[in-house]
């Protein structure tokens, strides 16, 4: 199933210099890097972004986090990707992350977690749209897009 997904480098990801390599796990997995900026969130965008979170302990946390410096949001297509790059970015809490994903290699605690990955097609769209407007998209074509599809079909 092709898909979209947002990917986010957080505050702590770009200030220990690991954007690079984060994208280049990215790009190694044969995904599709169609749109990536350099953002300061905004109010707005985190209370949108984080809503399904309101009212938890934590919530106050996780705006004052991705406000707290510059981010790194891309969109990501291929097939399957939201799964895929839940996977590997690794689990959200610290004692359950796996040594192979970026939260099990880099990352140092529950909060400073390196990055955000969307967990389903609808929550995908929705953080798209807060994120990135059409014309900020490009379609193109990659070696792996032409092993991917053959004659019409995913592998």
């Amino acid at each position: 199933m092709h898909q979209r997904t947002l990917l986010i480098i957080k505050p702590d990801g770009v200030f220990r210099g690991l954007t690079g390599e984060i994208i280049a796990r990215i790009e190694k997995t044969g995904f599709k890097i169609i749109a990536m900026k350099l953002v300061k969130v905004s109010k707005e965008q985190a209370a949108k972004h984080y809503e399904e979170h309101f009212g938890r302990d934590y919530y106050n946390r996780l705006i004052d986090f991705i406000l707290s410096g510059p981010c790194v949001a891309m969109i990501v297509e291929g097939p399957y990707v939201i799964k895929k790059m839940r996977k590997m970015a690794g689990k959200t809490l610290a004692e359950e992350r796996e040594p192979g994903s970026v939260r099990g290699d880099m990352s140092v605690n529950n909060l400073f977690n390196l990055l955000h990955s969307s967990d389903s097609p609808e929550n995908a769209e929705r953080e798209l749209s807060i994120f990135f407007n059409e014309d900020e998209i490009l379609d193109y074509e990659t070696a792996a897009d032409r092993y991917w599809y053959w004659e019409g079909q995913e592998r």
